[in-house]
């Protein structure tokens, strides 16, 4: 399986269950849903997701995302999965919780060295 990976809120997460998609903010300032890569994801966390709680990590299966799909370079460098539009939840096979350790970094999580 394709994995990408994309970090929110469980609020946000639960609500798009409850509505059949899923839509954050980033696509109405962007167009799209920044997503990540396992190799990337860790980065992400600690310069995005400081200091923030209730976090998930939501495990995306590439090929039953119904939107498209774009890798785009980000200003590190790197190419990033983008998801341009809702998000299928039918797409979200595995959500794990996802919080910084007691040093306030996020870490590499068993299930995610594991794809």
């Amino acid at each position: 399986m394709n994995t990408i990976l994309h970090i929110t809120q469980r609020q946000q997460w639960e609500q798009a269950k409850n509505l059949g998609s899923y839509h954050v903010d980033s696509l109405d300032s962007e167009g799209f849903i920044h997503c990540s890569r396992s190799t990337q994801i860790v980065k992400v966390a600690n310069r995005f997701f400081n200091n923030q709680k209730d976090l998930v990590l939501l495990f995306i299966d590439l090929e039953k995302v119904q939107a498209e799909i774009r890798e785009e370079e980000a200003e590190i460098g790197e190419l990033f999965p983008h998801i341009y539009g809702e998000l299928n939840i039918d797409a979200v096979y595995w959500v794990i919780d996802f919080a910084a350790g007691e040093d306030g970094f996020f870490q590499l999580p068993r299930e995610v060295r594991d794809l």
